[in-house]
């Protein structure tokens, strides 16, 4: 077929004919989007649509203005241009974002080899791997990668690593036989850009270029269509919502006007300046800052995002579909189970090897150990003395490194081992006799040698005859045989790679120092040797992930394991990860419960479900979305790349938002085509850290979780911006049709829109990008987005009918008042706006014969437009919270001492202590009174009492009172709680301007701040006393208004704003009661209501 040698190889002019032919072995560029087709997409997608389309507006407008008037206003002009540069910025800074990620080709092209070892006209010659070409014979040797695909046509040792296309950790053989009718599983096809681990190997170059599976690979990549992320599609939805509520408004009142008498010149200006209005000029700036800020968030906890949008698809995503290899696994294969003494023992990988289930001066772990050190060939690279053994790379395959690191841990230096017992002859794996075995002096007997062999259990088994056991040989019964059947089987279906270890001790007789052994012609035995035991390895889960599958599974994200490796070890791993849950069943497990075919067992029963690669390329469309509508928890084993692709196409049918993790080759088409694809950033390869969104910079799974979190908050957060940022838009239209309908000047102006829309809306709106999650952000199912848009009806009308109408109302009459105090009623308003706006016009009459000229009314304007830009843009104070407990109603804190003091964070001054009974240094107390509910269910009110306080000219203490004093007072107020010091106020000063001078018989008030007034004197206590339920004894509480503080006084006449009045009344009844004292005689006590809570 090939026309070609094999012991010469091509001559130098058919190869130049072929390469004529085919062309270069090099994968071939797809076509590339220019730069400036790019840069356009951003300046004129999207968003920024609606942003052009306003801007040009507005230079229509300010042109149709032109051309009607003499000296047109400006303003539609400024408009237009300020609209133009928040595209022209913010699409730059999109681009800027966007250029950030490079090509895809661009690391197809680094896995290219650079050199190629051939054979042409019976000489070895190194070419550049571009001039490969097919029929080529090719030579690779340990450390090389594989510059073309090819058939192997001799091996020895030949061992390839396949991980980066197949996801196959383990390190796979190569020889001349046929094995597989699957090209990616038969082992005598060596891969273009696969790497050669050990061996040699000659073969004959069948596939170059394009033609590669890995230059199919790199198609099936560049060639998708990447369909729209979520956050786009909401961004159009709410263009389409926004366009539409625009054009309705501007056409009606288009009509409106037309009907009013309005020429339809000017009808068409108000038209688009209504529609203009209507778009929200900052919101491009704020979803584009919302989403930078997020991804920086992210990149701090290891998720490194390259397209902004894939921030919010991430909060979205309803299925991961995993990688196994490197992704919910370390990549590293681990020693994790021995049998030996016909017990299964845990392996220790601690590096103080504290974890230990077995003694390791048992002889038979000895034997063990030497075989497993000495019958390996991996070593560890130089210059890592000071590096965690577990953490040293090594030179070999993973299995074997596995070992070393093994025995390294648990017995000390291998190297050590191995130079007092060298090695004399050894006979490498190869997969006719599927075992490794070598021959070393013993350093115990000078004289004599030592047979050790590892390989397949079952073709050691068979060349054994006798068993090590407590470090004595005995017979290989069929006793024993069952019991490493048994453990063989259990290792197994735990997803390990199992090894089985004999040795031999060869008699000095027969094989005396100097002895020349011969590999190639056998003559030692390999037959009647003693079985010592076995190890099985396995590629380890991360430690994180069964927590972050677990807290995928409560967000209500299904977790689906696609890998390329055995379908076994793929459901032990997705056991071990929680991927399947324990008690859940797979068809195959049913039916070895119930003892049944496989075939008699009906699929919807079982919840979970291994689907290997053979069956599903024989599977139709609708069998998929049958398996993945209903299993729950689905592992694909042994998938090829196509494969992968297809089943993130059939959760994409149903309906799912797709994320797919991955780090070979072999998972790019698939992170391509995925809703957001996710790469590793430490062993992906350089394809799929290009075809992905984000990259996961630690390779923890966990991660993912984090980044869940983070989208999920980002799209809350937008939600709330973009609500906050509508809610102007009704007080910034509003206006303009007032100032069409009822012909009024202008209540808010251009340059007031843009500083709400640019300036003061913008700022808050991207501050919302900060606000935490919520506490059941992680617990509840992923969005609908069908359904749940980041803009529906219910927040335009809450934005429009309920907030903005508020807003409005608030600008309207600051800009009433403002005219009002200026001489124009609002009955005067009315059709006075071309007067008003007339510049010849300079003595136009306000509501009182005041004659006004243009530039007046224009200040006056301005002053308008900016107290109805403050009324919008200024929020009102915010409530004041109420306490936790409330003691005395509106005086003292609660228990905690949340006051100003707790608030600040400074400790409160030490509390005056409760009141003292009298006695002749202590005046008596004024008032007391018994605790109740206020009439208010829930809220204790206990005792009080004032006394005069010493040292400060007409200040008292409110406090709790004495038991002597007020014998109705239950004993467990006693004298605990707190008191308060109050002082005089200034009459309509600024501790309580609410007096105006009304209190002018020595009132005494306290201020909520009391920083406000320096003498006042809050004081607490920390603790909390028992405060039993008491019943509704205070039924003379009542409400009443009071915007002043607290105010004392001795006659109800002189508090007329009281709003807490306190009957004439004695101790032992309901109601707070008056003792005559001659310090003070307080009659009544005013609250303000901002003070008493709920």
């Amino acid at each position: 077929k090939y026309q070609v040698d094999l012991s010469r190889g091509l001559t130098n002019a058919r190869a130049a004919e072929i390469l004529v032919q085919d062309g270069p072995n090099a994968l071939t560029p797809p076509p590339t989007t220019p730069e400036w087709v790019k840069f356009c997409r951003q300046l004129f997608g999207g968003f920024s649509i609606l942003l052009w389309i306003g801007a040009i507006l507005c230079f229509l407008a300010y042109g149709i203005q032109a051309a009607m008037e003499d000296e047109p206003s400006n303003d539609n002009l400024y408009l237009g241009v300020v609209l133009a540069a928040v595209v022209i910025v913010t699409g730059c800074f999109s681009y800027y974002q966007e250029a950030k990620s490079s090509k895809i080709m661009d690391s197809f092209k680094n896995m290219v080899p650079q050199q190629a070892l051939v054979i042409r006209e019976g000489e070895k010659i190194q070419i550049n791997a571009e001039n490969v070409v097919v029929g080529d014979l090719v030579e690779v040797k340990g450390g090389d990668r594989v510059p073309a695909d090819m058939r192997i046509i001799s091996s020895h040792g030949c061992k390839v690593d396949n991980s980066s296309l197949t996801g196959e950790s383990e390190p796979q053989t190569r020889s001349p036989e046929f094995t597989h009718e699957n090209p990616l599983e038969t082992r005598n096809i060596c891969f273009f850009s696969t790497n050669c681990v050990e061996g040699t190997a000659r073969g004959i170059v069948i596939s170059t270029g394009d033609r590669t599976v890995m230059g199919r690979i790199a198609s099936l990549a560049s060639g998708l269509e990447v369909g729209r992320t979520p956050i786009a599609m909401e961004i159009e939805h709410f263009i389409r919502l926004i366009t539409g509520v625009a054009v309705f408004l501007g056409l009606s009142f288009f009509i409106l006007s037309l009907i009013l008498g309005y020429t339809w010149l000017e009808a068409v200006i108000f038209l688009i300046g209504i529609i203009v209005a209507n778009v929200p000029e900052g919101l491009l700036a704020t979803v584009t800052v919302c989403l930078t800020l997020t991804a920086k968030r992210m990149a701090r906890k290891n998720c490194l995002v390259k397209n902004l949008e894939a921030v919010e698809t991430l909060g979205s995503t309803s299925t991961i579909c995993s990688d196994k290899t490197g992704t919910l696994t370390q990549n590293r294969m681990t020693v994790a189970h021995m049998w030996f003494d016909n017990q299964i023992h845990e392996a220790d990988t601690t590096e103080d090897q504290s974890g230990a289930t077995f003694d390791k001066r048992s002889p038979t772990w000895a034997a063990l150990a030497r075989i497993a050190g000495l019958c390996n060939r991996a070593v560890f690279k130089p210059g890592q003395e000071n590096i965690s053994i577990s953490k040293r790379d090594t030179a070999g395959d993973a299995s074997e490194s596995a070992l070393l690191k093994c025995i390294q841990l648990s017995c000390g230096s291998v190297k050590k081992m191995r130079d007092k017992n060298p090695k004399v002859t050894e006979i490498p794996f190869n997969s006719t006799n599927k075992y490794q075995l070598s021959i070393h002096e013993r350093e115990e007997d000078p004289q004599g040698y030592l047979l050790v062999m590892k390989g397949a259990p079952e073709r050691i088994l068979d060349r054994c005859s006798r068993i090590l056991l407590q470090g004595q040989e005995v017979p290989l019964d069929q006793e024993m045989r069952e019991a490493f059947q048994n453990a063989y089987l259990e290792l197994g279906g735990l997803g390990e790679r199992v090894l089985g270890f004999c040795h031999l001790y060869l008699p000095p007789e027969k094989f005396p120092r100097g002895f020349r052994f011969d590999a190639d012609e056998v003559n030692f035995p390999t037959s009647n040797l003693c079985f010592v035991g076995l190890m099985s390895m396995i590629d380890p889960p991360r430690a994180a992930v069964p927590d972050a599958v677990g807290k995928c599974r409560s967000a209500g994200i299904k977790v689906i394991m696609v890998t390329g490796d055995h379908p076994i070890t793929a459901k032990a791993i997705a056991k071990g990860v929680g991927i399947i849950s324990e008690g859940n069943e797979t068809v195959e497990d049913i039916a070895a419960r119930l003892n049944i075919p496989v075939s008699q067992v009906n699929p919807r029963e079982a919840k979970a479900c291994v689907v290997h690669g053979s069956d599903l390329k024989d599977m139709t469309s609708e069998q998929l979305d049958e398996i993945l509508k209903n299993h729950t928890e689905i592992v694909f084993a042994r998938t090829s790349p196509q494969q992968k692709l297809i089943i993130v196409e059939g959760c994409q049918r149903q309906g799912a938002i797709v994320a797919v993790t991955g780090d070979g080759v072999n998972d790019s088409p698939a992170l391509k085509k995925a809703d957001i694809g996710i790469a590793m950033g430490i062993a992906g390869s350089d394809v799929s850290k290009q075809a992905a969104d984000m990259i996961l910079l630690d390779d923890n799974f966990a991660s993912i979780v984090t980044g869940v979190e983070e989208g999920r908050l980002i799209f809350d957060n937008l939600k709330k911006s973009i609500a906050y940022t509508l809610t102007s838009n009704i007080p910034e239209i509003t206006p303009f049709l007032l100032f069409i309908i009822a012909n009024i000047p202008l209540p808010l102006g251009t340059v007031t829109i843009l500083c709400i829309d640019l300036g003061t809306d913008m700022v808050p709106a991207i501050s919302l990008a900060y606000e935490a999650a919520e506490s059941d952000i992680m617990k509840r199912q992923p969005r609908n987005p069908r359904t749940d848009k980041l803009v529906n009806e219910r927040l335009i009308s809450m934005a429009y009918g309920q907030i903005g109408m508020i807003q409005a109302l608030g600008g309207f009459f600051t800009y009433f008042v403002i005219l009002a105090e200026n001489g124009f009623l609002p009955g005067t308003l009315v059709g006075i706006r071309l007067a008003w706006d007339d510049r010849s016009t300079n003595d136009l009459e306000d509501s009182y014969g005041q004659e006004w000229t243009y530039e007046q009314r224009k200040v006056v304007e301005f002053t308008c437009h900016t107290a109805f830009f403050a009324s919008i843009v200024v929020p009102p104070a915010p409530p004041v919270p109420p306490p936790r407990r409330l003691l005395f109603p509106g005086l003292i804190w609660s228990w905690s001492g949340a006051g100003e003091a707790g608030r600040d964070g400074a400790e409160p001054p030490p509390p005056d202590g409760p009141c003292p009974p009298p006695g002749p240094e202590t005046p008596p107390h004024a008032v007391c009174g018994v605790g109740g509910t206020g009439g208010r269910p829930g809220v204790t009110v206990p005792t009080l009492c004032l006394r005069p306080r010493r040292g400060w000219e007409g200040a008292v203490s409110v406090c709790p009172p004495h038991p002597r004093l007020c014998p109705s007072v239950p004993s467990w107020w006693g004298r605990k709680g707190p008191c308060l010091s109050v002082c005089p106020p200034r009459p309509g000063g600024r501790v309580c301007p609410s007096l105006r001078g009304g209190c002018t018989s020595r009132p005494l008030c306290w201020s909520q701040l009391g920083s406000v007034c320096p003498s006042v004197r809050p004081c607490t206590r920390r603790h909390r006393p028992s405060v039993p339920e008491a019943p509704s004894v205070y039924p003379s509480l009542r409400l009443l208004s009071s915007p002043g503080a607290v105010c004392l006084s001795p006659r109800l006449s002189d508090c007329p704003h009281v709003c807490l009045s306190v009957p004439r009344t004695a101790c032992s009844s309901p109601g707070l009661s008056v003792r005559p004292s001659p310090a003070l005689s307080v009659h009544s006590l005013a609250v303000h209501p901002s003070l008493l809570g709920p």
